[in-house]
C-alpha cells in the first residue's frame, strides 16, 4: 500500500508476525485529521505544520528535495540503519537492535514531540534510513510531509502501537481511568498516545519493534529475538514489582496536572484525574474549581498532587499550596537530559522512580 502514492508505509503484526512487510496495512501516521481534535491539540498540530512546511518549501527552492540517497542494496557488512522517533521507542529499539543495527533518535533526547523542529539534516537522515520506528497514535503526525519529502520509497515504518488497546482522551476531566478499547491506531487527539507508561503495553511495543526489525533484517533475527527477550524479562520484573507495591492502593485517586498517567493508573487499578488534558492548555477557573473540589472530596486519600519535570503550571502550584498538598514528579519519559544512547534500562529505572513518587502521593 502506498503513502499518498509515493511512499510505502509498512508495519509488523503484534502476535502473528507476517512473512513480509509488504502485505500489511499502513501504520497510523496518516495525513488525515480527526473532527474530534481538541482545540489545544489543533493549535499544536498547526504549529507542527508551521515548523515543517517552511523547511520543505526552502528545500524545494534550492533543489534539495533530491537529497543524497542510500544504496539500493545493503551489503552484508553494513548494519541496518534505524531511526526512532520519540524517546521511549528509541530506548526500546536500541536495546533490541544491539549488535545488529545502528539506531539513532530522530528527535534530540532533550526535546519532546511537541517542541521538535525539523532540520534539513533530519530530511537527509530519513532519506538514508532503512527503518523508521514510531510510537504511533498520532504522536508523530508532524512527520507526514517530512517522510514523504525524503523520497525514500524503501523506508519501512514500524508502528509500535499496532494492536495495543488504547484509552480515549476525555473531553472533560475524568474521575476514573477509562476502560481499554482495542482499536487501530489513528492520528487523532481522541486517543491518548502515552501507551509506554504501562509496562505491559510497553512489552507489546517491544514485540512489534522486534518483529519489524526481523522482517527488515532476517539475517540478524536470532540476535533481535535474544535482545528482545532480555528487555521483555526486565519489563515483566518491573510490572510484577509495581503491581505488588500498588495492590494495597487499588481504587485510590491520582490527581495530576494533565492526562499523562491513565495507562499507568488503569494497569494498577488506580483512579486517574487530570486538571487539563494537554500540557499546553491553560486551566480555566472552572477547571481549578472542579479539580480543587475533587481533591477536597478525596480527603486523606490524596497526600500529594502529581506534576512532571517537563511541564509546569503556576496555577497548579498555587492550587497545591491552597490545598496544603506537596507536588510529586511523574516523568512521562518524553525527554531525557542524559546520554542520548540510553537503552531500555533507562525506561525501567525511570518507571521505578515514578512508582516511588506516586506511592508518596498515595501515602504508602
Amino acid at each position: 500500500m502506498r503513502f499518498r502514492g509515493a511512499l510505502a508505509l509498512q508495519g509488523s503484526e503484534l502476535i502473528r508476525p507476517p512473512s513480509g512487510l509488504n502485505r500489511l496495512d499502513p501504520p497510523g501516521i496518516s495525513p488525515g485529521r480527526s473532527s474530534a481534535v481538541a482545540p489545544a491539540r489543533q493549535r499544536r498540530q498547526r504549529r507542527h505544520w508551521l515548523l515543517v512546511t517552511p523547511l520543505l518549501a526552502a528545500l524545494a527552492l534550492v533543489g534539495c528535495v533530491n537529497v543524497p540517497r542510500r544504496a539500493a542494496l545493503r551489503s552484508d557488512q553494513q548494519p541496518l540503519r534505524v531511526l526512532a522517533s520519540v524517546l521511549p521507542v528509541a530506548l526500546f529499539s536500541r536495546s533490541i537492535a544491539a549488535g545488529c543495527a545502528e539506531v539513532e533518535s530522530l528527535l534530540p533526547a532533550n526535546l519532546g514531540p511537541h517542541d521538535w523542529q525539523a532540520t534539513p539534516a533530519d530530511l537527509v537522515r530519513l532519506s538514508q534510513a532503512d527503518v523508521l520506528v514510531i510510537n504511533g497514535l498520532g504522536l508523530e503526525s508532524q512527520l507526514n510531509k517530512l517522510v514523504e519529502a525524503s523520497g525514500n520509497a524503501d523506508l519501512r515504518v514500524i508502528d509500535s502501537s499496532r494492536g495495543v488497546a488504547t484509552i480515549a482522551n476525555p473531553a472533560a476531566m475524568p474521575a476514573v481511568a477509562q476502560a481499554p478499547q482495542a482499536r487501530q491506531p489513528q492520528a487523532s487527539a481522541a486517543v491518548n498516545p502515552h501507551i509506554w507508561l504501562d509496562p505491559r503495553r510497553a512489552a507489546q511495543q517491544v514485540v512489534t519493534i522486534r518483529d519489524g526489525l526481523i522482517a527488515a533484517d532476517p539475517a540478524c533475527g536470532s540476535r533481535y529475538r535474544a535482545n528482545a527477550a532480555a528487555v521483555l524479562a526486565e519489563l515483566q520484573h518491573l510490572d510484577r514489582d509495581l503491581a505488588r507495591q500498588f495492590a494495597p492502593h487499588a481504587g485510590r485517586p491520582l490527581l495530576a496536572l494533565h492526562a499523562i498517567g491513565p495507562y499507568f493508573a488503569q494497569r494498577y487499578r488506580l483512579r486517574s484525574a487530570a486538571l487539563v488534558d494537554d500540557p499546553e492548555q491553560s486551566p480555566s477557573a472552572a477547571d481549578l474549581e472542579r479539580f480543587g473540589r475533587l481533591a477536597r472530596q478525596s480527603g486523606s486519600a490524596v497526600r500529594a498532587l502529581v506534576s512532571e519535570p517537563q511541564a509546569s503550571s503556576k496555577a497548579f502550584l498555587a492550587l497545591a499550596q491552597d490545598l496544603g498538598l506537596p507536588l510529586v514528579s511523574f516523568d512521562p519519559i518524553e525527554t531525557a537530559s542524559a546520554d542520548p544512547r540510553l537503552g531500555a534500562s533507562y525506561y525501567v529505572s525511570t518507571m521505578c522512580r515514578n512508582g516511588l513518587q506516586l506511592l508518596q502521593a498515595l501515602g504508602r
